[in-house]
């Protein structure tokens, strides 16, 4: 595992890294806002399932003031102006879909992409993490794993009615997974986390949430291609 041998090289305390890590902890912390956010949105679409998706944004609300206090912990200013422009996309589609009641594309936004977007970028930055952010991090973890479960089961339990608006959702919306990685490699080099690892590790954790709603693996490869085109 070569990440964890870097994290001796790492100054935290660089102006190199700090800078980096404004714009980093910046996109967590919004990352969150938007997850909980959209999650207040869809408990208001999915009325039966109002009191657990209200659950859900009160963890993403959490998690933000934890990334909050890591950014803190560096004396490093976040850089929200840099962050609400990186989610910009992904904010005005979900924004759209649920303006329209397109439920199946909210879920694939907010439950399948946002959320195996953190779960891989946390997993690789672990490793690398400062000591405090390291636990604050890990505990964020095993909370997403909770978020994505709730959109698997839903889209799993309507997956035949769902399956044409997903592939249209994934079609729209993956390849911007891409150019927002693209746009933090340096950054996330700065860190300690190298590109190739966070596509890896999307792709295993959105590919496993799409065999698990229902999707074959030769669909799962052909939608995992229309990210990949735009990497």
């Amino acid at each position: 595992m070569p990440q964890l041998e870097v994290i001796s090289d790492i100054d935290f305390r660089s102006e190199a890294y700090k800078d980096a890590y404004s714009r980093i902890n910046a996109i967590v912390i919004e990352g969150e806002q938007e997850a909980f956010e959209n999650y207040q949105r869809l408990a208001e679409l999915l009325p039966n399932d109002k009191d657990q998706l209200i659950s859900l944004s009160k963890m993403e609300s959490r998690h933000k003031k934890g990334f909050q206090a890591c950014g803190r912990n560096l004396e490093v200013d976040p850089d929200m102006e840099f962050a609400r422009e990186f989610f910009a996309d992904l904010h005005r589609n979900f924004q759209e879909a649920a303006a329209t009641g397109k439920i199946v594309t909210c879920l694939l936004i907010q439950s399948l992409i946002i959320e195996c977007f953190a779960i891989s970028a946390y997993n690789i930055y672990i490793p690398v993490a400062d000591d405090f952010a390291r636990k604050i991090t890990e505990g964020v973890v095993k909370d997403e794993y909770l978020h994505l479960n709730f959109g698997e089961e839903w889209l799993k339990a309507n997956f035949e009615e769902s399956k044409a608006e997903l592939e249209e959702a994934n079609r729209q919306n993956l390849p911007l997974v891409w150019r927002m990685l693209n746009q933090v490699e340096h950054d996330a080099h700065e860190l300690g986390m190298e590109k190739e690892a966070l596509v890896e590790d999307f792709m295993i954790s959105y590919g496993e949430a799409l065999s698990n709603i229902g999707f074959t693996t030769r669909d799962i490869m052909r939608m995992s291609a229309y990210g990949l085109a735009a990497a």
